[in-house]
């Protein structure tokens, strides 16, 4: 019989320390070629090399789960630890590369994630290099995420070098709309961000406001200048429809649907298709937003006004509970075990679930000063926040049931906290309400 696992007890007992030489230098030759990075076309500027030894942070504008590879060449011949979602590890077809390449464990926007802290510490300390993405997670609409609350003072506490990966494509080569890749160019650049000195000389807000600005992209509207064509197998559009729920003409929601390169709404018709350069073209009469992303904005703009202008408003959810196993690895792609059901629900008191859980009566309740956005790890079937330290998985029917959910954590955090602020060129989604 074989050991029986005990994978969290191994993750807090486990030495991190730098990757092994050849494993890396094999993980940076694979990844020059077709068979991993390479196949996305990436140009690199390199304007700031990393200094030869001592520890740095790398901090890149996540877009999607292929930059590792972009990060990988481009800070070469440093070898880097790079800081992954804790619930990855527990995957059967990563739990060895995860291992292997000595990737930090991180419990996305978990405050009391102290392991996590703990392994990015005994790297720095080490001189080792760590790569993390300051927004938690990679993108979920195409565009970045307002910094995690805290980075200004983790990077001030350390005050070693920062350096920048800046990616542009990376989102269109792979979304969370729908996991294939779309072959295209990946645009990287590198350069330094803050030395010690300015870490010193800076406050945390001041630091946060310029990593803000530095992690800012919008892919669509890169690609309207870079005019790069992306190859796929599949419709374009395909579950487009998990991310623009709304019809942006009649206002119904979860009524849009998707077809060859195309999506439109079953209740009037409104509709548009979309090009191999992310472009719509709307259908005569149609009412669609520039991108996807502006389509989201306008999303967010209508939950804006429905939880402000309804001091009773309420969001109910069916959804199935998952967690994460401790004797086994996920397998089959699966990203949790099912142990329950019940309802989440988002109303102007906070975020709660109520159901069952291994046939027993389960529920939670997280105020707004705790939680401000949901874990999208793969794509919108699936969203995660963590209680008491543990990984719950919120599965419901249709994706874009879970999307709505996503705008309003975040917005009714906004609204009653805001300690996690929007960025200040969406201030216009809020003016009337001043």
């Amino acid at each position: 019989m074989g050991k029986k696992l005990d994978i969290r007890g191994d993750i807090v007992r486990r030495k991190y320390k730098s990757p092994n030489v050849f494993a890396y230098f094999l993980y940076y030759i694979v990844g020059r070629t077709k068979l991993l990075g390479g196949k996305y076309n990436p140009h690199y500027e390199i304007i700031d090399k990393l200094p030869k030894k001592g520890p740095v942070f790398v901090i890149w504008n996540h877009q999607s789960r292929r930059d590792h590879t972009f990060i990988c060449r481009a800070i070469w011949p440093r070898r880097m630890n790079m800081v992954s979602e804790y619930n990855e590890i527990f995957r059967s077809h990563l739990n060895w590369a995860f291992i292997h390449n000595q990737l930090l464990l991180k419990k996305p926007y978990d405050k009391t994630d102290y392991v996590g802290i703990r392994m990015i510490d005994d790297i720095i300390k080490s001189g080792g290099v760590v790569a993390l993405s300051p927004e938690g997670n990679s993108s979920n609409f195409g565009n970045n995420q307002p910094a995690a609350l805290g980075t200004g003072r983790f990077l001030k506490h350390y005050h070693v070098p920062v350096y920048m990966v800046q990616i542009h494509g990376s989102f269109l080569t792979n979304n969370k709309n729908f996991d294939e890749d779309r072959i295209g160019r990946v645009d990287v650049k590198l350069y330094s961000l803050f030395t010690s000195e300015d870490l010193l000389n800076l406050s945390e807000q001041e630091i946060e406001d310029r990593i803000n600005q530095e992690l800012k992209f919008d892919d669509y509207e890169w690609n309207k200048t870079a005019r790069v064509k992306f190859s796929h197998k599949s419709s374009i559009t395909k579950h487009l429809e998990d991310v623009c729920y709304k019809c942006p003409k009649c206002g119904k929601e979860f009524m849009m649907v998707t077809g060859e390169n195309e999506i439109h709404c079953e209740n009037c018709g409104n509709g548009a298709s979309m090009d191999d350069y992310y472009d719509f073209h709307p259908y005569e009469g149609s009412i669609i937003p520039n991108s996807p992303l502006d389509w989201v904005t306008l999303e967010r703009k209508a939950v804006i006004d429905e939880i402000r202008k309804d001091d009773k408003y309420s969001y109910e959810l069916d959804v199935e509970l998952g967690f994460l196993p401790n004797d086994n690895l996920l397998k089959d792609y699966k990203l949790s075990e099912p142990v329950g059901k019940g309802k989440m629900i988002i109303d102007h008191k906070g975020f709660r679930f109520v159901g069952e859980k291994d046939g027993r009566p389960y529920s939670f309740d997280i105020g707004y000063k705790d939680v401000y956005t949901f874990n999208v790890s793969i794509d919108f079937s699936h969203m995660a926040i963590y209680y008491n330290g543990e990984y719950h998985d919120l599965v419901a029917e249709k994706p874009g049931y879970l999307t709505k959910a996503l705008l309003l954590l975040e917005e009714m955090h906004r609204l009653h906290v805001n300690t996690w602020k929007n960025f200040p060129w969406f201030d216009y989604l809020y003016e009337e309400y001043k």
